[in-house]
This record gives C-alpha cells, structure tokens and sequence, in this order.
C-alpha cells in the first residue's frame, strides 16, 4: 500500500511541478541522457594531493600517494570536476540553494555510482562492513533549508550500495561561516573544534564513508575525520575514514 501511495504521490508532483532539464530545459527530468553525457564521469580516482593529484592505479589498496600521507581521510572518491562544467555547478547549486531541489539527491547519488562502475569501486570487497556518514549542517543551516544535501545523498546511495547511513552519531556543534568566503587556512580555523561524536554505538570496525557534496579544499572532511578517529569518552576512534562527494575543486 506504500508503494502504491508513494507512486500516487510521485505523479501528482510530476503532474503539478513538472521537472525540466538543468542543461537544455527539456521537460521530464533534472538531468537529461543528452546533457548528462557532457559532464565526463571520471573512470579513475586521485590521491589527496592539493596541486596536481595523482592519478591511482585501479588495483591500489590506499586513496594516497606518499606526498599526502599525514591527511585524515584515507582516499576520496568523486565522480566530476567542479570547474570544468558549468552544469556541474548549477545542479550542485540547486541542490543547496533557493529553489532547494531536494529531489536532486536521486540525480547526484545515480552520477557517482556511474562512477563507481567506471572506475571499477562497485566490489563487495570495498563496501563490506562499512557505513555512510554525512557531513552534518549546523543548526540553523538545517532549519533554513529543511535538509542536510549531504544526508540526502547518502541515502540514495544507501539504496544502491546497500550500505547503511547513520546521521546521529557526527554532529555539529558549532555555526561557521560559509566556506567558499575564506582562504584555505581560514577554511581550517573556521572549522576547528566545530564536529563532535555524540554517540559511539555501530563504528566499531567499521569502514566509514564520509558523504558531501563538493570537496574544495578538503578541510571539511579532514575535521570530520580527525573527530571520528580520535578516541574520546569510551569511542575507541575510528580506523578507515574515506571520502565520498560528487565533485571536486582542484
């Protein structure tokens, strides 16, 4: 009966708030099969260098080269560049911002699994024993939009990767300024003691995936990640933390 009342309810949305293309404006979907082919899914994954990244063998184990050792995160995983396209940017933009297309997290979530298939990350072997965790918003960010992209995301990937998303254990606990307004020492200062672990309970052994939109300078996920690996209160830290987001900014 779910089912059947979720797909009512799709209808009547596609029937009153129709869906338009972001690229060419073709009516019936965000992301049409003619312009999602110019976005160029990336087959190949880098390191966490932030000048000139490394490009990964298929068959390598670790998301570093010996240059980026002493970063938190353990690898990223994007699908798109961030400049290159300025579609890429107006569906992230519209994801984010005023009109809030929540929806979009469906658009997003299918374009990096594209990716995991090109690139050969859709294993068992990669995504046994792990979890999805979202880069959580702030309060107040959180009210003003009604969401967290991050959390969207993630579970539409949940869907795929049959792997779990659990939102309740890396909070926010302090407001920041917007990011994209700051140097990247100010992005890291801005970002400093803003994340806490309220709870503990299912990160045991767990490989954990950090879950965001965009990486620019990296400071988001490698706060995330040096909160989830350090031990505090009876939380033994976590041993893997990866990346996962839709673009990145070199």
């Amino acid at each position: 009966m779910d089912n059947k009342n979720n797909k009512l309810e799709n209808f009547a949305l596609d029937l009153f708030f129709p869906k338009f293309c972001l690229g060419c404006q073709k009516e019936g979907t965000y992301l049409c099969d003619d312009c999602r082919t110019l976005l160029d899914i990336s087959e190949h994954d880098y390191c966490l260098c932030d000048y000139k990244p490394t490009r990964l063998l298929p068959e390598q184990k670790t998301g570093k080269c010996p240059k980026c050792q002493n970063k938190k995160i353990s690898g990223l995983y994007f699908a798109l560049p961030y400049k290159e396209k300025p579609l890429t940017k107006k569906i992230i933009h519209q994801f984010k911002y005023q009109p809030y297309l929540k929806d979009l997290s469906k658009t997003l979530a299918s374009i990096l699994i594209e990716h995991f298939v090109l690139s050969g990350k859709n294993t068992d072997e990669i995504w046994e024993n792990s979890i999805l965790i979202p880069v959580p918003l702030d309060k107040n960010k959180l009210k003003i939009r009604g969401y967290n992209q991050s959390e969207e995301l993630a579970k539409e990937l949940s869907k795929v990767l049959q792997v779990p998303v659990i939102s309740d254990i890396l909070v926010k606990i302090k407001s920041t300024k917007p990011q994209m307004e700051l140097s990247k020492k100010e992005r890291e200062e801005n970002l400093q003691n803003a994340f806490a672990i309220k709870k503990s309970a299912g990160l045991a052994n767990k490989k954990i995936f950090l879950v965001d939109d965009v990486y620019t300078t990296g400071s988001t996920m490698q706060e995330c990640a040096k909160v989830l690996k350090e031990p505090a209160d009876g939380y033994l830290g976590a041993k893997q933390v990866w990346g996962i987001c839709v673009a990145r900014e070199d």
